[in-house]
């Protein structure tokens, strides 16, 4: 299989695209410009994105990690050769929950479809290997370089390097084998402890069953005295229910009936204040506040008082009649005499006259504006006279003490029928209480739970005298039980042999897998050696790798080998590079090879260790195709 092009939206990548051809193909870019991303996309469209993985403490799953920055759906499509043929495969995002679920595989460049692939199995028929053995060989991640065991890639292994059937793995086999010795045996669950504990209880009971028919016969008296109880207790429940009712409707109707007569008398006494407010308002003064009438009355008679005083000082009529003489007077001088003297007494009349009558017309004028207020205010007040304005105003004091009596007889009034409100309702929330004949304070309530403790007293010996008829009755007498005994330790003697044959197979079991082992590890081990020779120039030789890929080293001039944890970084993912390219090797098929997918592998390698893994990557890429993401420039 070659991968040749890559389009994808996917994480940080927006429709962006990627391209390939055969042999080593190395893609330099700086940090955080997508290389991980790339290679988490080539993986979900050969094997999908698992939707059912859920976020954990400092782990992000794939569904949540390279979802879209913008925004848009994940999706993507990869055009690969395998078989001779172009295929292009195609995964779309229909819901956000499912990402990339939709899957197209086609021929490159029609519409006719590859038959017999899906999303699913796309990645196993393209590659040959299952996702849990491509991530475990030929998808080295970055900072993951080392090899993690897995029943899968154990099992492809066991199969290149012993019998080439690939449906067997040590590490299922050994779980399958402990699962049936946990069933037997664990602890204290499993078929043998429930067993032993059947035998100890039957074992009991045997013991038990002299004393048994006593038992029963017991609790029947017992059960008879407790049914006794019960008729008596229901025929003392049932009076005292009826009495509890009486009691309670008896208290609700006299409680009903004052608040009845409460709330009349209240209506009446809102009638009244409705009818005093009616006649104040019907009143000279219109339902005006008292105290405003009264100072308004009060000033009213002490203006017409004086008022009265004022146009009762009439005009004299002398003065008039004075005028009139000194006219004439003044006309006769002024007609007789020639004299400047008399003619001046005569202008002195005059104006004396004219003075006296000027007093005269001002002071009849007075009197009348005076008489004309005194009336207008009279009328204001709808009087004719200042007796009719003060007996007003006594009336309406009268309808106004009226009306303060009704809204102080309202107020009372509507106090009490407050009061007899909240009596009844704590007179009707007393007799729900008095009423709950279950959880309720009552002789009733008491007698109903004394009766149902009865009942339930009966039920419990009902129980227990028909589980023990039941036992006597299953068992039938002591042959019958002793015969059963006999059978359940007969059986717990094939388990107990089962769980020991079992146990003598894990052991087996064991053995054979390290003899496995044996071939096993030092074939992967000579491949890695030949690789990590190859890498290092000669300094390490020898590699050892433990079942769970954990690889040890050498030089020529150690005694010993020593464990990947006392290497130098570089040294150490060197050491792994080529446990991961051995594995390719024996695990991956053989045939059209799988390509190898490398994300930043070599960052902690000198310049001569980078050129001796190069010199190897160009080597085993002239016969697979090898996809290198890197931040350093290689040559």
């Amino acid at each position: 299989m070659r991968i040749n092009k890559l389009t994808a939206s996917f994480g940080k990548l927006e429709n962006e695209t990627l391209t390939f051809h055969e042999g080593l193909n190395v893609i330099n870019a700086p940090n955080e410009s997508g290389k991980s991303t790339w290679c988490a996309f080539i993986r979900a469209m050969l094997y999908g994105v698992d939707s059912g993985e859920r976020a954990r403490g400092g782990y992000l799953p794939d569904k949540q990690r390279y979802a879209p920055w913008s925004g848009a759906p994940m999706e993507g499509q990869m055009d690969v050769t395998a078989d001779r043929c172009d295929i292009t495969l195609t995964r779309t995002t229909r819901t956000k929950s499912a990402p990339m679920r939709e899957f197209s595989a086609t021929y490159t460049g029609t519409n006719i479809r590859v038959d017999g692939m899906t999303g699913s199995n796309a990645g196993e028929q393209l590659t040959g290997v299952t996702r849990d053995v491509f991530r475990r060989s030929a998808f080295i991640e970055q900072g993951s370089v080392a090899v993690s065991g897995s029943p899968d890639l154990e099992r492809r292994i066991n199969a290149i390097v012993s019998t080439g059937e690939e449906e067997t793995s040590f590490t299922e086999a050994d779980a399958r084998l402990r699962a049936w010795q946990r069933k037997r045996r664990y602890n204290r669950r499993g078929m043998l402890p429930d067993l032993e504990n059947k035998i100890e209880d039957s074992r009991r009971l045997l013991e038990d069953m002299d004393g048994s028919a006593e038992n029963i016969e017991a609790l029947e008296r017992q059960l008879e005295q407790t049914k006794k109880d019960c008729v008596r207790l229901e025929n003392e429940v049932t009076e005292s229910r009826k009495r509890q009712r009486r009691e309670s409707i008896e208290t609700l109707s006299r409680g009903r009936a004052a608040l009845s007569e409460a709330d009349g008398e209240h209506d009446a006494a809102i009638e009244r204040l409705s009818e005093c407010r009616g006649e104040l308002r019907r009143s000279t003064f219109e339902g005006m506040d008292i105290q405003t009438v009264e100072d308004r009355v009060s000033a009213a008679l002490t203006r017409m008082v004086e008022l009265k005083d004022i146009y009762k000082k009439k005009a004299s009529p002398l003065w008039l009649i004075l005028s009139f003489l000194l006219t004439a007077a003044g006309v006769t001088l002024y007609t007789i005499y020639e004299s400047i003297v008399w003619i001046a007494a005569a202008g002195v009349f005059l104006i004396v006259a004219v003075v006296l009558l000027t007093l005269y017309l001002k002071a009849r004028r007075t009197a009348a504006d005076a008489r004309e207020e005194r009336a207008s205010i009279l009328r204001g007040y709808g009087v004719a006279h200042a007796s009719e304005l003060s007996a007003a105003l006594e009336d309406y004091r009268r309808r106004y003490a009226a009306v303060l009596a009704a809204e102080e007889n309202e107020r009372r009034t509507r106090e009490l029928y407050e009061q007899a409100r909240r009596r009844q309702e704590q007179l009707e929330a007393s007799a729900l209480a008095d009423l709950d004949f279950v959880a309720g304070s009552s002789q009733a309530a008491r007698l109903g739970r004394e009766l149902n403790a009865k009942r339930a007293e009966a039920e419990h010996l009902n129980a227990q005298i028909a589980t023990l008829k039941g036992r006597l009755s299953a068992m039938g007498d002591t042959m019958v039980l002793r015969s059963e005994l006999g059978m359940m330790e007969t059986e717990h003697a094939l388990l107990e042999q089962e769980y020991e044959d079992i146990s003598l197979a894990a052991e087996t079991l064991r053995g054979a897998d390290d003899e496995l082992q044996s071939r096993f590890s030092p074939e992967l081990g000579r491949v890695a050696a030949e690789y990590m020779s190859r890498v290092t120039g000669g300094r390490y030789s020898q590699v050892l790798i433990n079942r769970d890929f954990s690889a040890m080293t050498r030089t020529d001039a150690d005694a010993v080998a020593h464990d990947s944890v006392y290497l130098s970084a570089g040294t150490m993912d060197l050491l792994y590079l080529a446990v991961r390219l051995a594995v390719c090797k024996l695990a991956l098929p053989e045939g059209e090879p799988c390509p190898l997918i490398i994300d930043d592998a070599l960052v902690n390698l000198d310049e001569t260790r980078l050129k001796q893994a190069m010199d190897l990557l160009k080597e085993i890429a002239k016969e697979r195709q090898i996809i290198l993401f890197t931040c350093r420039p290689v040559t």
